[in-house]
């Protein structure tokens, strides 16, 4: 009996949220584009269950470049209006649209001529009306409570606020290399962190080879060398790679290796990245091409390193 409840209520909420994405019209664009011209802070509001999702956002607006504080309704009007500046922008939520405490706060924001967004359940509300841009977060019922709590228009609000933030992080061109600096604590902040040049064999332990050395010596550079080699030509620029499974393709093929040369059936025109990359864009590319290790050139394309797959999963936050 639960299990099936519980999969009704999440259907309602999912058939919500389908629903609230044809909600969406020119005045998300408007408020898109008021954050983005905002020179202060965005203020982000709420009372009760309103208040928890409005601390969600506000929180996920900070964490993606976008100066963003939560302010206590009910406190407001206590002294930590103090915290409300003119060039700021301020975000009240609210399923009815007719909290007290918002509806306290709204004389006080327009007596400091910051402008309002609103996010709110009911779009006829006073909060609504009164706001220079109201996004509708209806929903036709709570899901599973008979209307007697918030459910399915939390999560209505939540998602609205998510999709502001993300478009606000596309717009500002915010990147993993960004989100890394607001994020440099736990297994997130140290995905984004980490570079090539964190995990890369370097130095002495790049294997290199000419690219005229016999099959009989490129063994033994792939036998100490986790079976892999770079290999170059005159200049010391990269020209190819060989590995252990080519070797072992090559014999399937034929018997008489020895008289070739590597540059006979190494890969030419390997994959590569440099090593200011982020970690992250190796293991991508690596498992985009089925591929367990890049080469690391320099800006001349000459080997400067090796990463291998072992060595990112190893580092323990992928």
């Amino acid at each position: 009996m639960s299990i099936q409840r519980a999969k009704e209520v999440i259907r309602e909420e999912a058939k919500a949220i389908e629903e609230l994405s044809l909600k969406v019209d020119e005045s998300f664009e408007r408020a898109v584009d008021l954050i983005m011209e905002c020179q202060g802070r965005v203020i982000v509001t709420g009372m009760g269950k309103s208040g928890i999702v409005a601390q969600k956002l506000a929180s996920t607006l900070s964490s993606t470049g976008t100066a963003a504080f939560f302010l206590h309704a009910a406190e407001g009007a206590h002294g930590d209006l103090g915290l409300v500046q003119r060039d700021d922008v301020v975000v009240m939520i609210s399923k009815s649209g007719d909290t007290d405490e918002l509806l306290r706060l709204l004389p006080l924001f327009r007596r400091l001529g910051v402008p309002i967004i609103s996010l709110s359940g009911n779009p006829n509300s006073l909060l609504a009306t009164k706001s220079d841009i109201t996004l509708d977060c209806s929903v036709d019922n709570e899901a599973g409570s008979n209307d007697l709590i918030p459910t399915t228009s939390t999560t209505a609000a939540m998602v609205m606020g998510d999709a502001l933030a993300i478009a606000i992080l596309e717009r500002r061109g915010f990147g993993p290399e960004d989100l890394a600096h607001f994020h440099p604590g736990g297994s997130i902040g140290r995905r984004l962190l980490l570079t090539v040049e964190d995990l890369m064999l370097k130095d002495k332990d790049v294997p290199i080879v000419a690219k005229d050395t016999p099959m009989m010596d490129t063994i033994l550079v792939l036998t100490g060398n986790r079976g892999v080699t770079t290999v170059v030509d005159e200049d010391g620029t990269l020209c190819g790679i060989f590995v252990y499974g080519d070797l072992g393709r090559l014999l399937e093929r034929r018997k008489d290796i020895f008289g070739l040369k590597v540059r006979d059936v190494m890969i030419a025109n390997p994959k590569i990245i440099r090593k200011e990359k982020l970690a992250a864009e190796a293991l991508r590319l690596m498992e985009k091409h089925g591929i367990t290790c890049l080469v690391v050139v320099d800006e001349r394309k000459k080997p400067i390193g090796i990463i291998h797959l072992h060595d990112i999963l190893r580092s323990g936050v992928f």
